[in-house]
């Protein structure tokens, strides 16, 4: 971790010890200047870096003051802070972050009648529309972070999301604010100069020309302070002009914001065109049907399997009614108005909502772009990145301002994929940056001046929706021109005389090119032992791929999706996908974190990690924290003892092997159930105190099948069934199940060939050593504890075993979903440099991808039943779960699996420490589907940690869907 590029020198000389006592003394809420605090709040959505002192989360309004006493007093800077998913850089700062969304996180009240709700800032967004939906309500503005922007933030941007074709911006539903300002005094906002301070009324009176002319006439204007709204024919609406000052005039403590009538229906009409500049320019001819929202977005980020109608481009259209025939017949109203070259009107929730996604992912599937692996960073073929994120112009000015930009990009040799507002003129944009090189970065700084005098040439703002900050203020006087934002900055100094509050946003601003987040990051690759293949092999690009959306910081899950189990258990940011990423962001850099490898800060905020892989799926940008842990623990723990839990657990296959090879399981058993020795046994292994110790098989799932191998059935496509650690040793009836179904299905079953058989040709010592411990292994319990090394020799070994297998081109089917996944993903990125690891990983079929592709005209026998459970964590992340979908609906269990995680993970959940997040996970969805389900249901859980997790806190016999089958089958005869 060296080479780096310069560091920002410190922005504030204070003694943060000094001031840290002081804020203990006065705040009631929590202070923290720690490591983890500083590094988890030293980015936020943006290209930018800033390294607070501390952070304080305040209880209450009376905090917010103290807080703000204390810094005044210490000349410290403050910014407030709420999801942290800015994309300008205006939630960073060398001060004190105030994080609103521990405490003030509350709805105060909410009148139904009046429609309109008091909110704290903290509050996210979708708290509040939950608890407005009951009255037939809601908040109009929706920004795609719904999910954890917070009210707060959105105020501070002025936030508007795809729906402000129909209910506008944040400042259009905000009816009065209360602020603090930075000098204490408490202000209640409002029109008619309501709580204006002492000189605003009378800067805004003697500038009223000015005011008057100077700021273009567009729905999306939100680039610096909208002082017009001062103006008398306007109200002089004072908490309508504090929206879109981005935490630098006062800091808000609470919000009466108006609500909407939610439509009791929805129709989503997606339109297809030939490109994004014919959308874009058919979009301003939709306002006048009245439609809730004109989105767009081209084929660059839509997935082929989207199934949207022929197109390069759609409009994805929103109409309202009151009953579905209402609002299907609006939406296909819009459909023969609009100019199409094809269209499909969705009403089914389910499909909404699967449409909706990909539009809200778009923030974080546009920075990675198509063009192979990332080379030399950012703008190395793949990775694209904010700065330009929200531009706005007309709305029926939008298509030739599109055709220009892309002529823009061309001269600079850029790419981006615009997306976004379409009906309001706003384009949400990443762009494929170099923001390493120094060259890379002459460039990012001409192509803003260009782009900004482009935007104004169409009568554009510069931001349409996520603010200025550091990203665009520099650019203002283009907008505006000199005099007012002078007149910006003066009005900056009437609220805020000492420039305590977020400076160097919207007025004296910083340069767009300085505090890049990567200036700190190595510019040589980290040596590491996985291939990061979407990286370049690239250890730093894979941790550049948290952009700070923060899809990983929501509080539900939302249909199948898993990610961020332990987020949702803990409420810590450092227990999310974003905080994590953040830490192995610092901890590259070297400067809050100055430990490398062995940084206990990291390591603790990744103990709760449970490598579900969600967010290799969830996340946007295809985060793989549960890799990056391998990573980190492999090398924290090299040279070094480990937990003793990474040697019971991690080992388990071979310790499991042993007992088989001894044919003590019976003795093992008798030893776990007497409880003194039991406890000792998990207090010496690092086992969690409140576990049982599973039941160990009499029999192995190998040596039934050599027993009852001479009645196999022979003739059809040949399987080889992979026999994991948990089916060979712990529930070999998963095992005997499949190879029942397999083999009614038509097809051979064969196991891997052992070491134990090929000694048969070379009978020294070396080779029985081997023979005695040579069968195939995934390496997973190895990857989990991080050590990588051990986990490298298991499956080179795993593969001279498999080579007759990979010869002969034999399927592989593998029963254990978790097991399946390291196969497919963990081997061949470990084994990057030996083929085999391909050959081997493209083999792989779950039991479901079996039976579909290998016997396509078997069906399965009717069970007739309702199934309830949970889609495995890995199956979701990695595998995917349509076969097993299908096969489920072919033999009439009716019903989806939740999503979530169980929450036992393999080792996870057996590990000291770990008890309480394990089960509160099981508690978000898993435990509450089974206890709700009939008595009758099929409870279905792939996995062995599933099925663990079941019984010992429900007392519930999950089954492999093999096992479910395999009874039907007995049960209709042979």
């Amino acid at each position: 971790m060296t080479d780096r590029g310069e560091r920002q020198p410190a922005a504030v000389d204070v003694d943060a010890a000094a001031l840290r006592a002081e804020l203990d003394a006065a705040v009631r809420g929590a202070v923290d200047f720690g490591t983890t605090a500083r590094a988890l709040h030293t980015m936020d959505a943006s290209n930018y870096r800033r390294v607070p002192l501390g952070v304080v989360a305040p209880r209450d309004a009376d905090d917010v003051a103290a807080t703000l006493s204390v810094c005044r007093a210490h000349g410290v800077p403050v910014v407030a802070r709420g999801g942290g998913t800015s994309i300008a850089g205006q939630a960073t700062g060398t001060g004190v972050v105030l994080d609103f969304t521990r405490y003030m996180n509350g709805i105060v009240s909410l009148d139904s009648e009046a429609r309109t709700a008091v909110v704290q800032p903290g509050l996210v967004l979708d708290r509040l529309q939950e608890a407005a939906a009951p009255h037939g309500l809601r908040f109009g503005p929706d920004p795609s972070t719904h999910a954890r922007c917070t009210l707060g933030g959105m105020i501070g941007n002025n936030a508007c999301g795809s729906h402000s074709v129909a209910w506008g911006t944040t400042a259009d539903s905000v009816r009065a604010l209360s602020v603090l300002t930075a000098r204490g005094d408490a202000l209640t906002l409002g029109p008619d100069w309501q709580g204006a301070p002492e000189g605003l009324r009378d800067l805004v009176e003697g500038e009223l020309a000015l005011l008057r002319t100077g700021f273009p006439s567009l729905p999306r204007r939100i680039s610096g302070y909208a002082l017009d709204a001062l103006l008398p024919e306007k109200g002089a609406d004072v908490a309508r002009s504090f929206c879109g000052s981005e935490g630098t005039l006062g800091v808000l403590t609470e919000a009466a914001v108006r609500l909407v009538e939610a439509p009791r229906a929805r129709a989503l009409a997606v339109l297809a065109y030939a490109d994004e500049s014919a959308a874009a320019q058919a979009a301003a001819g939709l306002l006048p049907y009245g439609p809730l929202t004109v989105e767009g977005m081209a084929a660059d980020l839509i997935p082929p399997s989207a199934g949207l109608p022929r197109g390069g481009a759609w409009l994805f259209v929103e109409a309202g009614g009151a009953s579905k025939t209402e609002a299907r017949a609006h939406a296909e109203a819009i459909v023969r108005a609009a100019d199409v070259t094809d269209a499909v009107v969705v009403t089914d929730p389910a499909g909404q909502r699967a449409l909706w996604r990909l539009r809200e992912d778009a923030s974080g599937t546009a920075t990675r772009m198509p063009g192979g692996t990332s080379r030399t960073g950012p703008g190395g073929g793949t990775e694209a990145w904010p700065g330009w994120e929200d531009c706005a112009v007309p709305p029926a000015r939008l298509g030739d301002y599109l055709r220009d930009f892309r002529r823009l990009l061309a001269d600079h040799g850029l790419r981006g994929t615009p997306y976004g507002h379409f009906g309001d003129g706003c384009i949400h944009v990443r762009i494929d940056f170099d923001l390493l090189t120094e060259a890379g970065i002459v460039r990012f700084r001409r192509f803003s001046h260009e782009l900004a005098e482009l935007v104004v040439s169409h009568g554009g703002s510069l931001s349409g929706e996520h603010g200025d900050g550091q990203a665009r203020a520099e650019l203002l006087p283009k907008m505006y021109g000199p005099e007012l934002v002078a007149l910006f900055a003066r009005a900056k100094d009437i609220w805020d005389p000492d420039d305590l509050l977020n400076p160097g946003m919207l007025v004296r601003p910083a340069r767009l090119d300085e505090n890049l987040r990567f200036a700190v990051l190595p510019r040589k690759p980290v040596e590491v032992a996985f291939g990061y293949p979407t990286d370049g092999g690239d250890f730093s690009a894979a941790v550049r791929r948290c952009v700070g959306v923060a899809k990983c910081r929501t509080t539900t899950v939302s249909g199948a999706d898993v990610m961020c189990p332990s987020f949702r258990a803990t409420g810590e940011e450092e227990h999310s996908t974003r905080g994590r990423a953040r830490l192995l962001h610092e901890m590259l850099a070297g400067e809050v974190i100055t430990d490398g490898w062995r940084s206990e800060e990291v390591r603790d905020a990744l103990d709760l990690c449970l490598s579900c892989k969600g967010c290799r799926t969830d996340c946007p940008v295809g985060v793989d924290m549960a890799t990056y842990k391998a990573e980190f623990l492999h090398h924290h723990y090299a040279g070094r003892r480990r937990p003793a839990a990474h040697y019971t657990m991690g080992w388990l296959p071979v310790w499991l092997r042993a007992v088989a090879r001894t044919r003590t399981a019976p003795l093992v058993n008798a030893l776990a159930s007497v409880g003194l020795l039991a406890a000792l046994g998990k207090r010496v292994g690092g086992i969690a105190p409140e576990r049982e110790i599973p039941r160990l098989a009499g029999e192995t799932f190998s040596r039934w099948w050599r027993r009852e191998s001479g009645a196999r059935a022979r003739g059809g496509p040949r399987v080889v069934l992979w026999p994991d650690t948990f089916t060979e040793h712990l529930s070999p009836s998963v095992g005997r199940a499949a190879v029942r179904v397999l083999e009614a299905a038509g097809l051979t079953v064969a196991l891997p060939p052992t070491a134990r058989r090929r000694a048969g040709q070379d009978r020294s010592a070396l080779t029985l050593l081997t023979a005695r411990r040579g069968r195939v292994c995934c390496g997973l319990t190895y990857v989990s504890t991080g050590q990588l090394d051990r986990a490298r020799t298991v499956m080179r070994r795993t593969l001279d075993l498999m080579a007759p297998v990979l010869e002969a081109g034999a399927p592989v089917v593998v029963l254990e979903p978790s097991c399946a996944a390291a196969l497919r993903t963990d081997l061949p990125e470990l084994l990057h440099d030996d083929p085999r690891a391909r050959r081997l990983a493209d083999r792989v079929l779950t039991f479901a991808e079996a039976l579909e592709r290998l016997a396509p005209g078997w069906r399965p026998p009717p069970v007739d039943r309702a199934a309830v459970g949970q889609t495995h964590c890995h199956q979701h992340a990695v595998l995917g779960d349509a076969a097993d979908r299908r096969l489920r609906e072919a033999a009439g269990l009716s019903g989806g699996l939740s999503g979530g995680c169980c929450g036992l993970a393999g080792n996870f959940g057996f590990e000291k420490g770990h008890f309480e997040v394990s089960v509160a996970c099981a508690e978000e969805q898993l435990l509450p589907a089974v206890r709700g389900a009939a008595a009758e249901a099929a409870v279905l859980a792939d996995g062995f940690s599933c099925r663990t997790q079941l019984e010992q806190l429900a007392g519930v016999r999950g089954r492999h869907l093999a096992e479910v089958l395999a009874e039907a089958l007995e049960a209709s005869g042979p």
